[in-house]
């Protein structure tokens, strides 16, 4: 069975770096031809994707957030990551990691139960 693990600070300071790391076992994050990436709710908003990488590597990121996003990966411990830097009280959300499978019609087949992280002083 697959399973994420989302893990990093429940609390950010506005200005501050927010870093989240995902956990993945029962499957490898190089597996062709899947992708790996993170996700928030907020209320307003709604799901949106952040960043995904893919198993060779490819990068995506929000238009609206590329600016101030990064997803790296570490293939030897099976996880990846995300740097969110200038963080505001905007980016208060529940943070998901989930992989997504292009060869099952590109679902979004697995989840992380998500962290809540609070922006603010």
């Amino acid at each position: 069975q697959v399973q994420l693990q989302e893990s990093g600070p429940g609390r950010v300071k506005p200005s501050q770096t927010l870093s989240l790391t995902c956990a993945v076992s029962g499957a490898s994050i190089t597996t062709e031809y899947d992708y790996w990436g993170w996700i928030r709710q907020t209320p307003g908003k709604g799901l949106e994707w952040i960043t995904y990488i893919s198993y060779s590597g490819m990068t995506y990121y929000s238009p609206s957030l590329k600016s101030r996003a990064s997803i790296s990966r570490d293939t030897s411990k099976n996880l990846f990551t995300l740097e969110l830097n200038s963080t505001s009280p905007e980016d208060t959300a529940i943070y998901y990691c989930a992989r997504v499978a292009p060869l099952l019609d590109y679902a979004i087949d697995y989840w992380g139960k998500g962290t809540q992280v609070t922006v603010s002083s």
